[in-house]
């Protein structure tokens, strides 16, 4: 298998929505991957957060592509307007999604990436039947709805467990990991298979440093943190 590349993805939710376009400038400069839209309705997640209308302004605001995580309840109801408001990538809960394969197959229909999360208790086998129409899966490594939590150490291993399950499928799907992405725990991340880290308030906008370091020690970190040429994965 080809040696997986770590993109860096920048956590809108934690940024500073009363500087939001020179975030947006910063997050350019600094090369991020992808723009994190954490969409929350305060009923699958005890939060409010992004809406459809700020992601609007922000995919005008900016060519970054948007990576949309719906943490809200029966999401196939608002798949088009996600897509039309410029989402690259939708990614849903298997929590949140009766019917998840026909959710995914609405996703790829408009012309969008479609991705899977699953929460920390929920167990990998509930996706054994949908691997084939997964261009992501989230690994959730905090329970969703807050920022500042801490890594729930047995993520890791669940990580590396999705790995392996996706490498026995012959996939080489992405591996997103979203909760408490530090300096410090990014590098176990990668090493157990993830190849998408989201970045909040642990990292791109920690206080220690600014948009531009955060990002570029963050990528630093995971790219050394890759297999080496040769080396299992």
């Amino acid at each position: 298998m080809a040696k997986l590349a770590v993109k860096i993805c920048a956590s809108l939710a934690c940024a500073d929505w009363l500087h939001l376009e020179q975030e947006l400038r910063a997050l350019e400069k600094a090369g991020v991957d992808y723009l994190h839209i954490d969409v929350m309705d305060g009923t699958f997640v005890p939060n409010f957060a992004l809406s459809l209308d700020l992601m609007r302004l922000v995919h005008k605001a900016t060519s970054l592509p948007l990576d949309v995580h719906l943490m809200i309840v029966q999401p196939e109801r608002y798949l088009e307007a996600f897509a039309q408001a410029g989402a690259e990538i939708i990614t849903v809960h298997q929590e949140a999604s009766l019917h998840l394969q026909r959710t995914l197959s609405h996703i790829h229909s408009l012309g969008v990436k479609a991705g899977v999360a699953l929460n920390p208790a929920t167990p990998l086998h509930m996706l054994d039947y949908v691997l084939e129409d997964l261009d992501l899966l989230l690994i959730m490594t905090v329970n969703p709805g807050f920022a500042g939590q801490q890594l729930i150490p047995n993520m890791l291993k669940k990580i590396a467990d999705a790995r392996q399950l996706l490498t026995s499928h012959g996939l080489d799907t992405d591996i997103q990991v979203d909760g408490n992405v530090s300096f410090a725990n990014a590098p176990a991340m990668v090493r157990a298979g993830a190849t998408s880290l989201v970045g909040g308030t642990s990292s791109i906008f920690s206080k220690e440093t600014n948009i531009l370091e955060g990002v570029q020690r963050l990528r630093r970190l995971a790219e050394k943190a890759l297999p080496a040429k040769g080396e299992k994965e």
